[in-house]
């Protein structure tokens, strides 16, 4: 097991070079998000232009984030490319 575990913590195990699975689906609202921040909006702008607040927004890339297994928006898009969801 110890060998099985250190291959995936360091690339080479089952599965490496493909992203991880979702942990969950998004939501119909995280996807509209994420499309705007394939479009390169702000979170200002795309609360604007959702008619949420700024902190709203915030949540649902929050839950992007988690969902999609990344940490910043440049990464949440290109996931989501890889993925097909954009």
């Amino acid at each position: 097991l110890h060998g099985l575990a250190a291959g995936w913590l360091y690339g080479d195990g089952p599965g490496a070079g493909s992203p991880p699975l979702l942990v969950e689906e998004l939501s119909g609202r995280e996807r509209e998000v994420l499309g705007r921040l394939a479009q390169m909006m702000s979170t200002q702008e795309i609360a604007a232009d959702l008619y949420v607040s700024v902190n709203t927004v915030k949540t649902h890339l929050k839950s992007i984030y988690r969902k999609l297994g990344v940490g910043r928006r440049g990464d949440a898009v290109r996931r989501a490319h890889e993925r097909g969801l954009l």
